[in-house]
């Protein structure tokens, strides 16, 4: 029998049980459009975690106090790191490219009748190369403004509308803390990221934060960028053992500060997102799989309705493995259709995702293949049962059927 003979038999016995053979689609149209807007969820938000860690900076080591424990509990943060730390790591420090000392608090800054709460961090013009900040407007601390503790600021994208609005923000003077500052440089944003809003900040000199903003002697944390091609590694031990040395803590002691390598940061984060890439595709699949055995009671029920057919079939010289291409083929094409649908019902759940959840959702062209594959696959795989139970028919048989 001819494969196209066998198509129009097997498409007109699917036409002429619609809601029948839309039934049996039904599984693999959810299971379709679940994969698909699963993994689309995962990419979006694997590619929104990734580009969160790295617009904080790579290759970066962050140095902060550790915690204070005071009966068995941790109380706070210590205040060991000091701008002589800073200074030996980067003296003595191989494989240190840049370092920026930072002091961390909020204020209110305002600009006569409006006013925002938003963090302030005093620190030296390397923070903006180290942290990939741009200046879109105005201009960074100078050398002279940095040493001397000159009152000037640098906002965020965020902060700078709170204050401004669409008025231009340059050159004109904020107050922080009762202090008179001179708007200098507005940053280019990055976008929030939930659990912070980089866009939502003011940049002072480090001298002027610590002596006269916060009263503070010691710094929140030392952001280490260190030398492309360097082992990360390394330089985290080395600076882990110059620290030790300079707070006099002994071997088995535990150390007053903690240093956190932007790069394994990046690296776990990455192993999570595809750890739940696979998890969602796991999920899924499950509802194709429930698909698949969904066609296959379908399948089961034509071949019994459809006995006396086999027979007459085979009575006329229809071999067996016309009659399994038949049924096989039957199954596909309600597996594969399923599929095309599903394809079309994951783009719409996606869209949803992205347009009134606000989550990141992105749909790949190997995710559609391997959607459609699979739903393809399940077709042959479950339809492969009811397809030989039908070959393996005695035309004697299946002729005295009723």
């Amino acid at each position: 029998m001819l494969l196209w003979t066998i198509l129009k038999v097997a498409l007109r016995s699917l036409m002429a049980n619609r809601l029948r053979s839309f039934l049996a689609m039904l599984g693999i149209i959810i299971g379709v459009g679940a994969v698909i807007s699963m993994l689309a969820l995962a990419t979006g938000t694997r590619k929104s975690i990734m580009e969160r860690m790295t617009a904080m900076g790579t290759n970066v080591l962050v140095i902060r106090p550790g915690q204070s424990a005071g009966f068995g509990v941790r109380s706070g943060s210590v205040k060991t790191l000091k701008l002589e730390d800073a200074e030996a790591i980067l003296n003595e420090v191989e494989n240190v490219a840049e370092l920026a000392p930072v002091v961390n608090g909020r204020a209110q800054l305002k600009y006569y009748n409006r006013n925002t709460n938003t963090s302030v961090t005093g620190t030296s013009l390397n923070y903006l190369g180290i942290r990939n900040f741009v200046v879109e407007k105005g201009r960074a601390f100078t050398p002279i403004e940095e040493e001397e503790g000159h009152r000037v600021a640098i906002l965020g994208s965020a902060t700078a509308n709170d204050l401004f609005g669409t008025q231009e923000p340059l050159g004109e003077i904020i107050k922080l803390k009762g202090l008179d500052f001179r708007v200098i440089g507005v940053l280019k944003s990055k976008g929030d990221q939930g659990w912070f809003n980089p866009d939502d900040l003011a940049l002072v000199p480090y001298p002027i934060a610590m002596k006269q903003l916060f009263g503070m002697d010691y710094l929140s944390e030392i952001d280490v960028k260190m030398v492309d091609g360097s082992n990360n590694k390394t330089v985290e031990e080395t600076i882990a053992e110059l620290l030790r040395k300079r707070h006099r803590i002994r071997p088995e002691a535990e150390a007053d500060f903690n240093v956190r390598n932007q790069a394994e940061m990046v690296e776990m984060a990455s192993s999570f997102t595809q750890w739940l890439t696979a998890l969602s595709a796991g999920i899924a699949g499950i509802s194709l799989l429930v698909g698949g055995i969904g066609i296959m009671n379908i399948m089961l029920v034509t071949v019994t309705e459809r006995t006396r057919e086999i027979g007459v079939r085979k009575a006329i010289g229809a071999r067996d493995r016309d009659i399994l291409r038949q049924f096989l083929l039957e199954s596909s094409l309600i597996s594969g259709l399923g599929g095309l649908l599903g394809v079309g019902l994951g783009f719409l759940i996606s869209w949803i995702i992205v347009r009134f959840a606000g989550s990141q959702a992105e749909v790949e062209s190997f995710g559609v293949i391997l959607a459609l594959t699979v739903s393809v696959s399940i077709g042959v795989i479950f339809g492969y049962y009811p397809a030989w139970r039908a070959a393996r028919l005695n035309p004697i048989d299946a002729l005295r059927y009723e």
